[in-house]
């Protein structure tokens, strides 16, 4: 037995990822009262912002081109790979990110947990990307790979200027 999913419903999720990833980011922000901090979450929920932008524009795109609706069947393996990354693909591949903040952490810690967050939608995207049948809808979900791991780069960055 198999399962469907359209590039639609792909995009969909990513755009899910993105939104939950964006109220992390606010929510950490709000949780601290170092100023310089606070700017930095507060680009980084700025960029998850303009990441949505992008899922949602070639979401459109490529539903304009006819991809949209093209049915992914998977073998069961696949299902089984897809069911467990979509269960915890709620922020950046976690449940529930702002349920985790209790405004104690260090910066560090975030951005430690937003980098494996990070990493976790990489391979969610990477899975699927392989899963889509056509080469436009893979260019489109690796699109989207690359915009998160240039997301990995700059919070790697502002890590080691941490340090």
């Amino acid at each position: 037995m198999g399962i469907s999913f359209s590039a639609d419903e792909i995009f969909e999720m990513a755009e899910e990822i993105e939104r939950n990833g964006t109220g992390f980011y606010r929510q950490a922000a709000k949780n601290t009262s170092d100023k310089e901090i606070k700017q930095m979450l507060l680009e980084l929920a700025d960029m998850e912002d303009e990441h949505l932008t992008t899922f949602q524009q070639m979401r459109s795109k490529f539903s304009e081109e006819g991809g949209g609706e093209a049915a992914l069947d998977l073998d069961n393996q696949a299902v089984l790979y897809l069911h467990t990354m979509a269960d915890a693909r709620g922020s950046e591949g976690k449940k529930s990110p702002m349920e985790k903040l209790t405004g104690n952490e260090s910066i560090k810690e975030i951005l430690d947990a937003a980098i494996n967050a990070e990493k976790d939608s990489v391979v969610f995207y990477y899975g699927l990307k392989e899963l889509v049948p056509s080469k436009p809808g893979r260019d489109q979900v690796r699109a989207i790979i690359l915009e998160e791991l240039s997301h990995i780069t700059t919070l790697l960055q502002k890590l080691k200027a941490l340090n």
